[in-house]
């Protein structure tokens, strides 16, 4: 799922619009996929799953966490990796993002979103079905977009 967040200048905007992908029996919908807001605002993306995501994931660190992690993407550059399992900053993420939620409902919260924070976001998750590793895919489609809007 995707998030995409827009900069031009000095103002950041958010696209946000709702955005559903299927990866076998799991449904991942982000929203919203498109949202324009002004530097120094804090901005909400969700992601939620069709299932409970797979709740013993490792995270660098310590296990038993909630598998689900958020990524990154700037117009011609790879996705990079945000959040980890456990809402965990991942290294080189800013403070003033954070992760909330368990179950199938989370939460990327920026603070004081910047012009640096403008791109795609997506969330990507891990569950177990029938005793088997599924991941959910980021794709395009699944995303928020997240831009500078002019004040």
């Amino acid at each position: 799922m995707q998030d995409k967040i827009y900069s031009n200048g000095s103002n950041v905007q958010l696209l946000v619009f709702s955005v559903s992908e299927s990866r076998g029996q799991i449904t991942v919908t982000q929203t919203p996929a498109v949202k324009a807001v002004l530097p120094g605002q804090t901005v909400s993306l969700n992601c939620k799953t069709s299932s409970n995501v797979y709740s013993d994931c490792y995270n660098g660190q310590s296990g038993g966490h909630q598998c689900l992690s958020w990524y990154q993407q700037k117009p011609g550059e790879k996705p990079k990796l945000m959040i980890l399992p456990g809402n965990k900053l991942h290294s080189g993420t800013p403070s003033r993002f954070s992760c909330s939620g368990s179950g199938s409902d989370f939460t990327l919260t920026i603070s004081g979103v910047q012009a640096e924070d403008a791109g795609d976001y997506y969330c990507q998750s891990l569950h177990i079905i029938n005793s088997k590793c599924v991941h959910t895919v980021i794709q395009s489609r699944t995303k928020t977009s997240l831009s500078q809007t002019a004040q």
